[in-house]
């Protein structure tokens, strides 16, 4: 019966889903950084996200006394708690171009204050300054359609054994400068703020198969294009500004508030291996304008025995491929767009002899994989269980195929909680 339910709900999604957008993403560094494949992981808080089946598993994987053959694995039995702060950027292209972006703010300051003493026009005050300054001319036409993407994220969220909620916000502004035919100026692309509340629980049927489910509350505001120069570069600040605070103030207003749910299912086909799948981002409206696509994914993860340890000093051993995103066609259309893979290897390195893994001081977290056919890596490093850093690149296809247009993602992260 569950099995036609899903089916039916796939199907749905799949008419519906024609010329859609794609929905809020988090960005979460530990799945990232084994290529997103995270469908069957879902051992801890990043359940809330790729599937709400997983959240069965906290304080069941490591139990001896409540899952005898999964007890060999590194057991979470508080949960999570955590409040994380993220970013991205170009930074081999951001350092090269900083010295450009300086100097033409500080052209366009010396000649508003010409300007406001002469009483000239603004536009006869910055025409005679570049003209006497044609080497930042060269300089900006060196960097001349440059993208200076950049990402932002910040999380609160917290995770039982079956139950999880969190509220995050994930940013996106993508720039670029050009030279111009007369005056520099830098073209925004792209802007989006996605600020969304959510919260799901788990029922585990038996020991092997567990069904999940959530509701989650979405706002997106953005910008397709605007155009930023030192004639109208306070107008497009204000605007920038007043956006990034449409999206993350009033999160519960409701009538800019779209309405989704997530749907998951997790079977443990053996000790050391499970399947997972699930259905997300099935929102009942638009999204400021945009017809969301819903997420159809399903995947499988291998944990061998031999490779884990549930001690003071424990380890964690996972192994995963997805078949992510089935039913997207935009950008997607070749076959290694769908597939996500990837390894990770958690230990802890700093430990109390004789203590579970509940009480570590310093464990490392060391990952890699493939996403959608291009190269991903990371780490994390958790210190008294409390603070945790963490690193992942990856990359996205910015053109119609795998190949085509890489966007390669640095994002570092902080995390404080437990």
């Amino acid at each position: 019966m569950q099995c036609r339910i899903l089916t039916y709900l796939i199907l749905l999604t799949a008419v519906v889903s024609a010329f859609a957008a794609k929905a809020p993403t988090h960005r979460s560094l530990r799945a990232e950084a084994m290529g997103n494949a995270h469908i069957a992981v879902v051992d801890d808080k990043e359940a809330i996200y790729f599937n709400y089946a997983g959240l069965n598993q906290i304080n069941r994987l490591g139990n001896y006394n409540l899952r005898p053959e999964q007890g060999y694995y590194p057991r979470n039995f508080i949960g999570d708690m955590r409040l994380n702060l993220g970013g991205a950027g170009p930074f081999e292209t951001y350092f090269s171009t900083y010295n450009v972006a300086k100097d033409l703010q500080k052209l366009y300051n010396n000649a508003h204050d010409v300007a406001n003493e002469t009483g000239l026009p603004m536009n006869t005050v910055l025409m005679d300054t570049l003209a006497s300054h044609h080497e930042l001319i060269h300089k900006v036409n060196s960097y001349d359609h440059k993208y200076l993407t950049m990402k932002i994220k910040a999380d609160a969220e917290m995770a039982f054994h079956n139950f999880g909620a969190a509220i995050w916000v994930d940013g996106n502004v993508a720039p670029y400068l050009d030279a111009g035919i007369i005056i520099p100026f830098m073209v925004v692309d792209t802007f989006y703020v996605d600020a969304v509340a959510q919260a799901g629980g788990a029922y585990g049927i038996t020991d092997r198969l567990a069904v999940g489910a959530g509701l989650k509350l979405a706002k997106r505001q953005k910008v397709d294009i605007i155009t930023v120069d030192i004639m109208n570069y306070d107008a497009s600040q204000d605007t920038l500004e007043d956006r990034y605070h449409d999206a993350t103030d009033n999160v519960f207003d409701f009538k800019s508030v779209s309405v989704g749910m997530d749907l998951g299912v997790l079977y443990q086909l053996t000790r050391e291996l499970r399947a997972g799948m699930s259905v997300r981002d099935i929102y009942f409206k638009d999204l400021d304008g945009d017809k969301i696509t819903p997420n159809v994914s399903a995947g499988i993860n291998y944990s061998p025995r031999f490779f884990n340890k549930n001690t003071g000093y424990a380890r964690k051993f996972n192994m995963a491929l997805d078949y992510v995103d089935a039913i997207n066609g935009q950008n997607n259309y070749k076959f290694p767009s769908h597939i996500n893979f990837g390894i990770e290897v958690e230990q802890n390195l700093l430990a109390w002899p004789g203590y579970s893994n509940e009480i570590r001081a310093l464990a490392l977290r060391l990952s890699g994989g493939f996403k959608g056919g291009y190269p991903a890596a990371g780490f994390g490093l958790e210190v008294l269980r409390f603070f945790t850093i963490e690193f992942a690149t990856w990359a996205e296809e910015l053109g119609y195929y795998t190949g085509q247009d890489e966007e390669r993602i640095y994002m570092g992260q902080l995390s404080i909680g437990f």
